[in-house]
């Protein structure tokens, strides 16, 4: 896999939720024009995006902002098992400061954190846009 991609409102904000977590950003660029239109199927294409990449370097996630053509509407807030991509998970360290960062973003618990069999501490929170990242911390 080479990357996902996520459409933001807010790219600055999803960048700065996303570095938290422990992504580094590694470029930011706009797009546009015929070959962006006929790869998305759309017209009027204009966007501003960033590239992000997990600490291991094996990850990367792409932030897209689309300043035209205007969305069509809503799913933002839609439950975890609403068909398509739900979630993205990341492992971290520390989870309960990782959390207690996002939520300086404005994140929130969508369950609680879990103690998953003493194998992991588990959860679901909800970041920019709606969008539901798993955090995983690895116990032992």
């Amino acid at each position: 896999m080479d990357h996902v991609g996520i459409v933001v409102d807010d790219l600055a904000a999803a960048i700065e939720f996303f570095a938290e977590i422990g992504l580094v950003l590694l470029g930011e660029w706009s797009g546009g024009g015929s070959s962006v239109e006929r790869i998305v199927g759309l017209e009027g294409v204009r966007t501003d995006a960033a590239m992000m990449q997990t600490p291991d370097g094996n990850g990367r996630l792409e932030l897209i902002k689309f300043q035209s053509p205007s969305k069509q509407g809503d799913n933002g807030h839609a439950p975890a098992n609403t068909p398509g991509i739900r979630h993205i998970a990341f492992a971290v360290e520390d989870i309960e400061a990782v959390l207690a960062r996002l939520r300086t973003h404005g994140a929130e618990l969508v369950g609680e954190l879990v103690n998953y069999e003493d194998s992991y501490w588990l959860c679901y929170l909800r970041g920019p846009e709606g969008i539901i990242v798993e955090l995983a911390e690895k116990i032992g």
